[in-house]
């Protein structure tokens, strides 16, 4: 029986070899597409809740934390973070109107409604941020920015970098979360 199973292998070994130049030449090929997905997706304009247009603040060594450079720096941050969604609401209004048509068909109609209502939702969620920003920078100018709410603490340059409209530490945010999931189960 030994004998046997050897030359079964063999032949199994040839179809492998034979099929991982196949493989390899397909994963080339699925490859290419992700490659071209990557692409346009630089291509398309940002989504408005990002705000990556900006350089990362680099705090020299020994200065004080929220000086005037870095409060001008975050208000840098959320004036163009507001102003693109601004320019998504106007967007907004623009593509409804003149896409605003009375179809005939029921189904037609019900696609273009759920359409244009999902698209107010999202600008009612950007209507709220747009109030987050404006507080954000009334705390910028007031020198309040940067410091958590519940403890004190700094907030971070990074994480501000991130979420310019923290207003809670890592430590607290973390907490609240916690009390946040426990409350809702």
């Amino acid at each position: 029986m030994p004998t046997k199973a050897a030359p079964k292998a063999a032949p199994k070994k040839k179809a492998a070899s034979k099929a991982a130049p196949k493989t390899k030449a397909a994963t080339k090929a699925k490859a290419a597409p992700a490659k071209k997905t990557r692409a346009s997706a630089k291509r398309k304009p940002s989504s408005s809740v990002e705000f990556r247009n900006f350089e990362p603040y680099k705090p020299k060594r020994g200065e004080e934390y929220m000086n005037e450079p870095q409060r001008e720096h975050f208000k840098l941050i959320l004036m163009r973070w507001k102003a693109e969604l601004m320019e998504e609401v106007d967007r907004t209004v623009t593509h409804m109107k003149d896409e605003a048509a009375n179809f005939p068909d029921p189904a037609d109609r019900a696609t273009q409604e759920e359409e244009f209502s999902l698209e107010l939702r999202t600008r009612d969620r950007e209507r709220k941020l747009i109030k987050k920003i404006d507080s954000t920078i009334e705390r910028i100018e007031q020198d309040d920015y940067g410091f958590c709410d519940a403890c004190g603490v700094e907030v971070g340059i990074k994480r501000l970098e991130a979420r310019p409209t923290a207003s809670l530490c890592i430590d607290c945010k973390t907490l609240d979360e916690i009390k946040e999931r426990q409350e809702l189960g």
